[in-house]
């Protein structure tokens, strides 16, 4: 009954959570001649729509693993996403787009300038209780009291700012994210985050086994983040055209939120334990396809730089052919690239081909069979390490 009922409560508070995530897409649809307030385009409605991931990872987390306060953690930062992203949509459409027409309108653009530093809270203890739900020793309770100190000031400088605004609530976020008096924080909260990222980097520094997978999930996922989120950063700085501009930040934002799916689907995996093992697999497959993408990519470019700079061939016979020289050098620059990361990535795998590709050639000039089945069975215990192997042979009379 106690599993039913916890069950039911996380489903409820999910439940909550995508309502509102789904109430706010639907204002942001209802007022879409907004202008550029409206936000309605494709890139800030996927934006929107992945937010649902973050309460339906908590919920899972929550209804498997109730000990870890991992899922916790995602279920209330869902429940706040959900709420502040209904309340501003909420509030943009009773403030600005139709004035008087929602009640309460500025109380919720009110709560909108504050409520964001709880998902942030909630990043920065993740950090440090991934992906056990525990604090990895005594050391770092002070750590956690300095995360929790630093996000208390934080939550209570954005009150007195939201109150400060209360006239016109949506200044406040084209005003700078603090008041001067309260530019301390800007150190004071990357430092805390910076103390989580220190608490995964030392449980990855000291890991072993299952944890160190588990460790890897999270890690790789975060590091299609930052590989996302670099681009992102870039572009606004490079002198492009509006249109040409505009569109190359809706992909990469496009990009981005699919990197973030990623890392909400790793840290689900690595909680659970689901399928552990895959990782070196996954990283040695991501660092293959990448490296062979660039590989092609490169050479695509260069015969067609080739073709049309230097030998004066016609533009559409020159993509022709480096495109037919990029499908024919596919396969085997794969199968060499892939060989190469499995001996560095997932080496596990590798000896074990080797093994087997040794056993295949001793096999030829065989001729004893015990000899043969000691070695199978050897070779089964050194590529696939299991509890226990057994070979059953047939003897013909």
């Amino acid at each position: 009954m106690t599993v039913r009922i916890l069950r039911w409560a996380t489903g409820c508070v999910a439940a909550v959570s995508v309502a509102l995530l789904v109430g706010g897409v639907a204002l942001s649809y209802v007022y879409r001649h907004m202008g550029p307030l409206s936000r309605w385009d494709f890139s800030n409605v996927f934006e929107e729509a992945t937010f649902i991931a973050v309460p339906v990872v908590g919920f899972v987390l929550t209804s498997r693993r109730p000990g870890n306060r991992v899922g916790w953690i995602f279920l209330g930062a869902g429940l706040v996403l959900g709420l502040g992203f209904f309340c501003d949509r909420y509030g943009r459409s009773g403030l600005v787009a139709a004035p008087g027409s929602l009640p309460a309108a500025r109380a919720a653009a009110w709560l909108v300038n504050w409520v964001s530093v709880i998902p942030i809270t909630g990043l920065a203890f993740m950090l440090l209780l991934f992906p056990t739900g525990r604090l990895y020793s005594r050391r770092w309770r002070p750590a956690a009291w300095f995360v929790a100190t630093v996000f208390t000031l934080d939550a209570a400088a954005m009150v007195v700012r939201a109150c400060r605004v209360w006239a016109d609530p949506f200044t406040a976020l084209s005003d700078g994210w603090y008041p001067g008096s309260h530019t301390a924080l800007f150190i004071l909260v990357p430092a805390a985050l910076l103390a989580g990222i220190a608490a995964v980097a030392v449980r990855f520094a000291r890991s072993s086994g299952e944890e160190r997978l588990q460790l890897k999930w999270f890690v790789m996922a975060a590091a299609l983040v930052v590989a996302a989120i670099i681009p992102l950063a870039l572009v606004p700085q490079i002198a492009l055209s509006p249109a040409v501009e505009s569109a190359a930040l809706s992909t990469l934002k496009v990009v981005f939120c699919l990197a973030l799916v990623c890392l909400y689907v790793a840290i689900a995996v690595a909680v659970l334990k689901y399928r552990l093992y895959d990782i070196d697999r996954v990283i040695s497959r991501t660092l293959a396809y990448a490296i062979v993408t660039g590989v092609l990519a490169g050479v695509y470019a260069g015969l067609v730089l080739l073709a049309t700079q230097v030998f004066r061939v016609h533009t559409p016979v020159a993509v022709a052919a480096a495109t037919l020289a990029a499908a024919a050098l596919f396969s085997p620059v794969r199968r060499r690239v892939q060989r190469r990361v499995d001996r560095r990535f997932n080496r596990a795998r590798y000896n074990a081909d080797q093994t087997v590709a040794a056993f295949a050639a001793r096999l030829k000039d065989a001729v004893d069979l015990d000899s043969i089945c000691e070695d199978l069975a050897r070779v089964a215990q050194t590529a696939l390490e299991p509890a226990h192997v057994s070979v059953w042979t047939r003897r013909r009379e």
